[in-house]
């Protein structure tokens, strides 16, 4: 691995520009990681520009809050962001070159094109409460697979069915690019790193921390043969007597298909999990081991 370089890294706006790096460093056979973000980053995205770094000799990382996966009346405009502390972020974990183009950039005026994967994987969870979403990750995703087409390209399991999404979107339209995962990276207490996070007051942060806790005493029920629904519905009524405001879901899914299960086999099934702290929403999930 290299060292870790010491001046921030170029941002770049365009795809021309975009092409001009990624040009020089295929130029010279050198392999690219991609980081797709929103800015705002806390240490859940950085240990993914390190697991970059891992695999490939570069490292790209985009910043950009899409409108297209936000639907009405969610956190578009009040979204965190933070350019220069980002990029000071990147730097300390030697990111190569930010990718941060602008909205007309990316839905040129006129723009009619949309992506959208189909099936079971958009059709439950995030897909139901959010209808709008995965149509706009699948998109954003696309456009920003093909303006950087790296070799690798890494996403958090904390947003495991947009992994998911991904996966299929990139097995459907046969992109030439690896996808990867990596792991959930949680505070001291368990809390799902999150952007969002930051909307939470002290208080509500002390019960946000109380979803992991649950979800895993509730994953170790189902391991040990507790009927999923009995246990599921005892898990929800800890949660909103705890302190939390609504439930969005609170499931179990296969891993792989993210159908529901009943009766899960080791290591197959996981727990997902959606709930409302006044108006933010915080998701995690874990496997059922």
């Amino acid at each position: 691995m290299m060292s870790m370089m010491t001046n921030a890294p170029a941002i770049v706006t365009t795809p021309e520009e975009l092409r001009r790096h990624m040009g020089r460093w295929k130029a010279a056979g050198e392999t690219s990681a991609l980081v797709p973000t929103m800015g705002a980053l806390h240490e859940g995205h950085l240990s993914l520009v390190r697991l970059g770094r891992a695999e490939a000799r570069r490292v790209i990382a985009s910043i950009f809050v899409n409108p297209t996966q936000f639907g009405p009346g969610e956190d578009y405009e009040s979204y965190p962001r933070q350019m220069e502390d980002d990029r000071q972020k990147l730097a300390s974990e030697g990111c190569d070159l930010i990718y941060a183009p602008r909205a007309q950039t990316m839905y040129p005026e006129g723009a009619a094109t949309s992506v959208h994967v189909d099936g079971p994987l958009t059709q439950c969870l995030c897909g139901l409460s959010r209808p709008h979403h995965f149509a706009g990750v699948a998109t954003i995703v696309t456009k920003l697979l093909v303006h950087t087409a790296p070799d690798i390209a890494i996403f958090g399991e904390k947003d495991y069915q947009q992994l998911q999404v991904i996966r299929r979107l990139v097995t459907d339209l046969g992109l030439p690019v690896r996808i990867l995962g990596g792991p959930i990276m949680r505070d001291e207490e368990g809390l799902a790193l999150s952007s969002r996070n930051a909307y939470l007051s002290e208080e509500q942060l002390a019960i946000a921390r109380s979803l992991n806790k649950e979800m895993r005493r509730t994953a170790a029920r189902i391991a040990g043969g507790v009927d999923i629904s009995e246990a599921l519905e005892d898990a929800e009524q800890v949660l909103l007597r705890g302190g939390f405001d609504r439930i969005d879901y609170l499931e179990a899914r296969d891993a792989a298909t993210l159908e529901p299960v009943s009766r899960p086999g080791k290591g197959q099934a996981r727990l997902f999990a959606a709930v409302f702290l006044g108006s933010t929403r915080l998701i995690d999930n874990m496997p059922v081991a």
